[in-house]
């Protein structure tokens, strides 16, 4: 078993045992399971799944880091969203708007390219952790 917290500067959003973590690392997704070797990574925006008896969970990472040593798995975050508290009809409105608004940037405007994008990575997030 996995001891596994998500804390994000205001709440700790996940307290809990699980048999396995995937996290985004911004390297790609990894796989963490029992006695697992100590690391720490940088996590990417993106979904972190956990398999509670044997039924996978989803929560929705916006970028941090995670520490895995002793079968703890320590996640910190700048924000996170539990798959299940997404409004998904909310959500894909935003989808929209921030896909019709990217698209109205200017090629020479890197910096608002790059906002953009990065909201729109947000978004498909929040959307993920709820599949």
């Amino acid at each position: 078993m996995l001891t596994v917290k998500v804390i994000s500067p205001g709440e700790t959003v996940l307290d809990a045992t699980a048999d396995e973590v995937i996290l985004p690392s911004s390297t790609g997704q990894l796989g963490i399971l029992t006695n697992h070797a100590p690391l720490t990574t940088v996590l990417d925006i993106g979904v972190m799944r956990f398999k509670v008896n044997n039924q996978w969970q989803a929560i929705a990472l916006m970028g941090g880091v995670a520490e895995v040593e002793e079968n703890e798995v320590t996640v910190l975050v700048n924000e996170a969203i539990s798959g299940s508290k997404v409004d998904v009809d909310k959500t894909r409105k935003e989808l929209e708007t921030a896909e019709k608004h990217l698209s109205t940037i200017e090629d020479d405007d890197k910096q608002g390219k790059i906002q953009a994008e990065q909201t729109l990575k947000r978004i498909r997030a929040k959307l993920l952790a709820t599949a």
